[in-house]
């Protein structure tokens, strides 16, 4: 049986490959891959406030949407650049995931933005779904790099 920080750093690299190919010219969205990395009901915390969501309809129709968003910003790559796991119990653990992010603007300019956000894994029958995490301002910083 594989420990859970090896479950916790897969998941994340499968995460990665599902944006990361989402992102491409001829998308490929993995939308029940995407749907299945997060619990039945999980928490998004940011300088804007807390939302809770259920992973349902409303999220499989979002996906999509928020793929189309990045691809029409520039996004071209979203990296995991480094991977802090703390455990908090025998089912919980804490992910602070650095991510690296590359980005063409509309006048061909590269632009890499790089940030962390922090994941709270649950193992459900050994398999992590992300239940709630917490972000910075992406708007803010998306602005300052002339991106939106």
């Amino acid at each position: 049986m594989k420990s859970p920080a090896t479950l916790i750093r897969r998941f994340f690299a499968a995460y990665a490959k599902r944006m990361n190919d989402a992102l491409l010219p001829t998308p490929k969205i993995d939308t029940p891959g995407v749907i299945d990395s997060f619990a039945d009901y999980f928490v998004e915390a940011s300088p804007h406030g807390v939302n809770g969501g259920k992973n349902g309809v409303l999220l499989r129709l979002t996906i999509p949407r928020g793929f189309a968003f990045y691809r029409k910003i520039g996004a071209t790559a979203m990296r995991v650049s480094s991977l802090r796991i703390t455990r908090l119990d025998p089912l919980h653990y804490l992910a602070r995931v650095g991510w690296d992010s590359r980005y063409v603007t509309k006048r061909g300019i590269k632009k890499r933005i790089r940030f962390t956000n922090i994941y709270f894994v649950q193992l459900q029958q050994g398999k992590p779904r992300i239940f709630a995490y917490i972000t910075g301002d992406e708007q803010k910083v998306l602005k300052k790099y002339g991106l939106t």
